[in-house]
């Protein structure tokens, strides 16, 4: 009989699920949306409820035309938000209104960013793992923004606060068993030490001490790890498995997506990460968000990126996390927010081209030489920082700024904002890599996979802009592979994370640098981070004035 695993992935818009053999290939994937409610500026929440079903309905579909006994292990991965029970398992409402269905605040809900601000200047000995700066998108400060606001509601009535991967998990296992990738990498959790008493305590949540925190997790495993003993017979009705059905401790979607592209065979590519460690890779998972992540045997403090994270992602590793906080979502409100945008839908739609596609040829037709279209931007500059920045400057307060705008409205206009932005982004990259190797990380190749991997020209400017080569993985949906390998390596039939990795992921195609523009993005570079230093200053002198 073939032997199979599901793998779940709970992104920001929507649940996707693939069917997914023995050697990693997707046979089958299904996709389904998922409600937001933005109730005003900053605020996203979503219902626990809706993403279980959608979940379902995903799994449902994917093995309709497989035996499911076939169906060896199953692995979930999320999106970091944060999801509130009460004592019987029921959804707690996260917001004034007191509807109770929007139980989730999302990891881009940025409400809490005073209460990250104030954890942040307790200067406490935990946030040395998180780049020295709490961001308003992990769980500590999201915790105190609800005993602040909803003190007498969600605060009291709640008794389980999960990591959205986890609550998946403990859905289908009825485990509480949390995984370590969402306790270390989002809510300060230490694998050698535990919690730290006295960090609750200087913050103000020193009521999550009772009962040996049992509202937010007293037992801990590696992602991969069988959880429970397995699908519970509820669970296995609503997702179409059998009963005991081996599911994997889950993982946040951007490390799924590090899995699902960083153990693959580079043999006979000539990378300069051949035959070393897979501490010399760096996995970019580029959606909505992006993520950095790299490996290193032992504990590197970089500031402004999160960790060093023991056994985050892979056992005994440590991880480094740096991160965008937006990306495809800048792309596109740049895009749709110009006024050509309904032209550029008109063109695109007329040619049967995605408008993306259309941009990349509309740019290449406005460029002598399609190699060197990239310096069409040379007087024309973007700082990315639309919602704050992540990494590697962890200031939540940093804005957007366009350099090189004129009264000029067209089609051209538009695909020559759309290609600085590009460049942003890519040019983010290169200065978190910056940090990272200035302490001490040897990042020599870039393995990159999700939405935006998907676009050429965004995969073409990282090269470039780096001068790294790219790694496209052979499964494009790296991210739902990754959730699969949890499932394989809870299911037993492999050893471990790293041999599952190994056996079902590929290199598909890689992308490698144009040296000739070397001296345009170094010199690109440093405008970029001017911008950053401008900002600062107008800040600076608004606020003396203000004196």
């Amino acid at each position: 009989m073939s032997r199979y695993y599901v793998g779940v992935d709970v992104g920001t818009a929507s649940v996707r699920a693939a069917l997914v053999t023995w050697d990693g290939q997707v046979k089958h994937m299904a996709e389904e949306p998922v409600n937001i409610w933005e109730p005003c500026a900053d605020h996203y929440e979503q219902s626990s409820e809706d993403i279980w079903s959608k979940c379902c309905r995903t799994v449902k579909r994917v093995t309709q035309d497989v035996d499911v006994k076939s169906v060896r292990g199953i692995g979930f991965d999320a999106t970091c938000s944060l999801v509130a029970l009460d004592r019987h398992f029921l959804p707690v409402a996260v917001n004034h209104t007191g509807v109770r269905e929007r139980n989730v605040l999302m990891w881009m809900d940025h409400r809490a960013t005073d209460q990250a601000s104030r954890i942040t200047a307790t200067k406490h000995r935990v946030l040395r793992g998180v780049g020295g700066v709490m961001s308003p998108e992990m769980q500590p400060p999201k915790l105190l923004w609800l005993k602040e606001n909803l003190r007498d509601t969600c605060w009291k009535e709640a008794a389980h606060f999960f990591d959205l991967p986890d609550f998946l998990s403990w859905k289908a296992t009825g485990s509480l068993c949390r995984s370590l990738c969402t306790l270390v990498c989002k809510w300060t959790y230490s694998p050698s030490d535990g919690w730290d008493d006295t960090f609750w305590s200087a913050i103000g949540l020193e009521d999550l001490m009772e009962n040996s925190y049992s509202k937010i997790g007293q037992q801990t495993c590696c992602p991969g790890t069988p959880v429970g003993r397995g699908l519970t017979a509820a669970a296995a009705a609503d997702l179409g498995l059998i009963q005991g059905t081996a599911v994997g401790a889950s993982l946040i979607d951007a490390h799924a997506g590090g899995l699902g592209v960083m153990g693959a065979d580079v043999g006979g590519h000539q990378l300069p990460c051949e035959h070393q460690p897979v501490s010399s890779r760096m996995a970019l998972i580029c959606g909505t968000s992006s993520c950095h992540m790299a490996v290193s045997t032992q504990p590197l403090f970089v500031p402004g990126v999160w960790g060093p994270y023991l056994s985050a992602m892979l056992p005994e590793l440590w991880l480094n996390e740096g991160g965008q906080s937006a990306t495809g979502r800048l792309v596109e409100h740049v895009v749709r927010g110009h006024a050509a945008y309904r032209q550029l839908e008109e063109r695109a739609e007329r040619r049967g081209k995605h408008v993306y596609s259309y941009l990349n040829a509309h740019l290449e037709s406005m460029s002598a030489d399609a190699a060197q279209l990239e310096q069409l931007t040379a007087r024309l500059h973007v700082w990315p920082d639309f919602h704050g920045n992540r990494s590697p400057l962890a200031d939540q307060t940093s804005r957007g700024a366009v350099v090189g705008l004129t009264l000029s409205q067209t089609l051209d206009d538009l695909a020559l904002l759309y290609l600085a932005t590009l460049q942003a982004i890519a040019l983010g990259t290169r200065h978190i890599i910056d940090a990272m190797r200035a302490a001490g990380h040897d990042i020599t190749t870039l393995f990159l996979c999700g939405g935006l991997s998907k676009n050429a020209l965004f995969v073409q400017t990282h090269a470039n802009t780096t001068g790294l080569p790219v790694v496209l993985p052979a499964e494009r949906e790296a991210v739902l592979l990754g959730a699969a390998v949890i499932g394989a390596c809870a299911s037993s039939d492999c050893s471990s994370i790293q041999e599952a990795m190994r056996r079902m992921t590929r290199i598909g195609h890689v992308v490698r640098p144009n040296s000739e523009l070397e001296s345009f993005y170094r010199r690109k570079y440093a405008v970029f981070l001017r911008l950053y230093d401008h900002q600062k200053e107008c800040v600076a002198l608004m606020e003396a004035e203000a004196v």
